[in-house]
């Protein structure tokens, strides 16, 4: 009985990822941080920023991570019952739905650029354009984790440990999880 009680208390996935999302998660919170610094400096500046910004393709993007973290987190489930095909496929669900992520993100870029908006504009933008395209290349390295993850699972690849699994599903969360206090920061609130 008390192993039972010890398994369920450790950390999913390897501790190495444990690691890693801490140092993403403090490279965020200062960026974050000097957002909001930087935001109390400049108000006007800030506001007129933000009015160009497209807060619905946000939403979208919020909902679209939301759900594919949702899938990811009925992949772990199947993979802890051994059922790795339906986990496999539950991850694929997940990437579909983080692609249009991938695809707003890039129209909500484009947009902006093609009204002349860019890194060199004024701060807000300098902000605007590198924390969210850091937040970015986050998704897009965790479509690639989710990827690699998935066709593991799919050839039976963790029938008998599922951590890569859970590893790959815990820096999904981090990424996930970084949007949904990336958006009502620069997008929502005023």
């Amino acid at each position: 009985m008390s192993n039972i009680v010890a398994s369920q208390k450790r950390l999913p996935g390897d501790l190495a990822i444990w690691i890693f999302i801490l140092a993403e998660l403090t490279v965020f919170a200062a960026l974050f941080l000097v957002f909001s610094i930087s935001k109390t400096m400049n108000v006007e500046m800030f506001a007129e920023g933000q009015k160009t910004l497209h807060p619905l393709m946000g939403l979208i993007n919020t909902i679209s991570l939301i759900t594919s973290s949702y899938f990811v987190a009925r992949a772990v489930f199947f993979a802890s019952k051994g059922e790795l095909a339906k986990s496999a496929q539950w991850i694929w669900m997940g990437i579909a739905v983080a692609s249009i992520y991938i695809v707003t993100k890039l129209l909500e870029y484009q947009d902006l650029m093609a009204l002349g908006y860019n890194l060199r504009t004024n701060l807000f933008y300098t902000l605007y354009f590198f924390i969210t395209f850091f937040h970015f290349m986050h998704v897009l390295m965790g479509i690639v984790i989710l990827i690699v993850v998935a066709n593991k699972a799919k050839k039976g690849g963790y029938s008998d440990d599922i951590t890569g699994v859970e590893t790959g599903a815990s820096y999904w969360h981090m990424v996930d999880m970084v949007w949904v206090v990336l958006f009502p920061l620069i997008y929502v609130i005023k």
